[in-house]
């Protein structure tokens, strides 16, 4: 009983605590971004590819496979992650084009942004119409609105060029990847990036903003496991497990949970077992996504049973998952400081 008092206490702080949200500004009604040449993505390369349209507004080649190189050496690799195409453009790209990963985006975020002619990646959920694949991630390239048509024009690499999506659809699917947004740039702009973000600029603030949209979102309706989702996802970038792993439990528990595809491409879920000591969870999650049928191909899976084997004292094991994410990506950094911590490098 004392335990489910203790939880009741948590779930009602999460939902009580409040911030401040960023300002908007006047954008137009309308506006296309031109320069931006479409590619259809090859097999798992929807990252890869989305991003290299991006890039052509800043004069790169329509080329997807040199980003592919770096961001997902084996083309079995079911995810890239937003960290990695910021590592990738502003560690890795030569040329002086930035990019910058934020959460908790709106209609307006992306209004102001494509109205000042920077080109913006979004990550949603996706089901592919008529293909009954189910749902799974999926990256867009924002080049475009319409308040008239209350439309969103993208670059889809899997659907096709100038595609028009409509500010409901974006809203319903944007969410589940708690509206994240990756803005590209050229370097000599940053300052103005930033003024367009307001307090979003500061990563702290934004993830207090994110995490306000997203109780917001619980308190209308608490049977919404992405709400919760994203609630723990922002718990977590404040560095806040505890909390990240109450409303990641609840996300799991209401509304019919979360879909079977999830681990695959979120994973502050998994961080915040890790640093809550539920190493059972992660092994459990890790090994579902082992059995699934395509999880097998996400290096996090090996990455994160091995944290949890490490924290259960199986250092031999935890290795292991060490060596087994940087055999399928060599380029996942940490799981190589992971094995650098422990002297197994």
């Amino acid at each position: 009983m004392k335990s489910l008092i203790r939880l009741g206490a948590v779930l009602i702080s999460l939902l009580i605590m409040t911030g401040t949200a960023a300002a908007q500004t006047t954008v137009p009604a309308a506006y296309h971004l031109n320069g931006v040449q479409h590619i259809y993505q090859d097999w798992n390369n929807c990252g890869p590819a989305t991003l290299t349209m991006g890039l052509t507004y800043f004069g790169y080649e329509a080329d997807q496979y040199p980003a592919a190189q770096w961001l997902k050496p084996n083309p079995e690799d079911k995810n890239v992650s937003p960290w990695q195409i910021a590592e990738y453009v502003n560690n890795h790209l030569p040329g002086t084009t930035r990019a910058l990963v934020r959460q908790g985006g709106s209609l307006d975020t992306l209004r102001q942004l494509i109205s000042n002619d920077f080109p913006v990646m979004i990550e949603a959920g996706y089901e592919p119409p008529g293909e009954n694949l189910g749902w799974m991630g999926h990256y867009l390239l924002v080049i475009g609105y319409d308040d008239a048509t209350q439309t969103i024009t993208t670059h889809d690499s899997y659907e096709g060029p100038n595609l028009g999506y409509s500010y409901d659809h974006v809203n319903t699917y944007w969410r589940q990847f708690n509206n994240l947004y990756i803005v590209l740039y050229d370097i000599t702009r940053e300052a103005e990036v930033m003024a367009l973000l307001g307090d979003d600029a500061d990563e702290t603030v934004n993830w207090q903003n994110a995490l306000n949209l997203a109780r917001a979102e619980a308190i209308a309706n608490d049977q919404d496991p992405f709400a919760w989702f994203n609630m723990g996802t922002s718990f977590a970038g404040l560095g806040m497990y505890v909390e990240a792993s109450v409303a990641y439990d609840q996300a799991r528990n209401v509304g019919g949970g979360l879909p079977w595809r999830m681990n695959w491409y979120q994973f502050g879920m998994l961080e915040a077992y890790v640093q809550t000591q539920q190493y059972d969870k992660v092994i459990a999650l890790a090994q579902a996504n082992l059995n699934d049928g395509g999880g097998q191909y996400v290096e996090e899976t090996f990455y994160y049973g091995g944290l949890a084997r490490l924290g259960l004292g199986e250092t031999d094991r935890a290795i292991s998952n060490f060596n087994g994410a940087i055999s399928f990506n060599p380029n996942f950094t940490p799981a190589r400081v992971a094995l650098e911590d422990l002297g197994a490098s």
